[in-house]
Parts: structure tokens; C-alpha cells; sequence
């Protein structure tokens, strides 16, 4: 691999070293390239772990549990929808190598690539259709 990288945080905006360690140990996981200095990843970790994010789990030091969204999830990244190009809004941030879709685009994509788990088609999301009504969304 290739020697260190020095790169910008994008919260502080210092430069920061992206060792030819840490680079292989984010290849090996499949983590994209850091945009944020070891203390400001810290500290955004910090702040999820405490409710203040999407929580997910994921990285070992989480302790596990954790997933779901917080109170906070009215706050996203702003994209252009790679199906329809209309602005929207999304509830992670996108890394660029795959392509972001706006909620209807995102279900038309899922309906037609036959991901899901079973036939039940148009019922509305969830997918679980043993409740019958389609009044509230809970």
C-alpha cells in the first residue's frame, strides 16, 4: 500500500496522518477513507453512543446493542436522487460509491430487485400484512 496520507477533517478542519497501518486496517474492513481527524471520530462516536446520532451498533467499541433511530432523526444528509434527481434528504452519510435514492425511487428499486421476503406487494411498508387495517404507521 501506499505510504501516509495526509488528509483535512472535515469537522475542524486540521490536517490529519492516514498511516499506511491505519489505511490497511480500514481496507481489511471495508471502511472508506476517514474524513474526520481520530478526535473528532471520538467524539462523534461519543455523541451516538449517548442517543445524539442513528446508533447502529457496528464498531466494537459500541459494546454492541445499540440500532435504531433517535430522537435526532429529522437530521440528514441532503442529496440528489440518483433515480428521479430530485433533492431530498437521507438518514446517514453517503459514502459515493453507490448510488443514493429518495424514498419512492428507493421502493420502486427494492419492489423490482425482489429483495424482499416474501410476495405481499403494494400493502404500504413493513411488509408484514397480518395487521389488516392501513390506518397509522404504528
Amino acid at each position: 500500500m501506499a505510504g501516509d496520507l495526509q488528509l483535512t477533517c472535515s469537522d475542524c478542519g486540521r490536517e490529519f496522518t492516514f498511516t499506511s497501518a491505519d489505511q490497511t486496517f480500514f481496507q481489511e474492513r471495508g471502511y472508506s477513507t476517514p474524513k474526520r481527524c481520530k478526535p473528532c471520530r471520538q467524539a462523534k462516536k461519543a455523541d451516538q453512543a449517548s442517543g445524539g446520532g442513528y446508533g447502529g451498533g457496528g464498531g466494537s467499541t459500541y459494546g454492541g446493542g445499540g440500532g435504531g433511530y433517535s430522537s435526532r432523526a429529522s437530521t440528514g444528509t441532503a442529496v440528489v436522487c440518483s433515480g428521479c434527481g430530485q433533492q431530498t434528504t437521507v438518514p446517514f452519510e453517503p459514502r459515493g460509491d453507490r448510488p443514493v435514492f429518495c424514498r419512492d425511487c428507493f421502493q420502486a428499486q427494492k419492489g423490482g430487485a425482489g429483495g424482499g421476503a416474501g410476495g405481499g406487494g403494494g400493502r404500504g411498508r413493513g411488509g408484514n400484512d397480518r395487521g389488516g387495517g392501513r390506518g397509522g404507521r404504528y
